[in-house]
């Protein structure tokens, strides 16, 4: 069984080619649409990293961070965040809510495999 990589954004391409990388690499991968959605999603099951974008309806990647914090079962999972945003003041933000790296878009389908490596294998 491969690990599994929790994929949050709300833009539907991004989700799907994020999704095809990983599989690609022999990831199993779950995709949510917001942080409220992946929050669901995580119920019960062994998420081995989450990646997630920042700007999201209902609840966006920062509060899903801290809400994953909190969380008694996925309070150490890696998670990365996928973002066009590079303010140093939200980059900052989401480290200080418990963000394990970052990659800004657009980048390089190879760049996300060799960040989540560095995290989980």
């Amino acid at each position: 069984m491969g690990r599994t990589v929790l994929v949050v954004d709300d833009a539907g391409v991004m989700r799907q080619m994020n999704s095809l990388t990983l599989k690609k690499e022999g990831f199993e991968v779950i995709e949510a649409i917001n942080g409220k959605d992946a929050l669901s999603k995580m119920g019960g099951k062994k998420i081995d990293i989450v990646v997630t974008d920042i700007n999201m309806p209902e609840m966006d990647g920062i509060e899903l961070i801290k809400q994953i914090r909190t969380d008694s079962v996925h309070r150490f999972v890696p998670i990365i965040v996928l973002s066009t945003i590079s303010q140093e003041a939200k980059v900052k933000e989401g480290k200080e809510a418990g963000a394990s790296g970052w990659l800004f878009k657009p980048y390089k389908p190879n760049q996300l495999i060799d960040a989540i490596r560095k995290f989980i294998i």
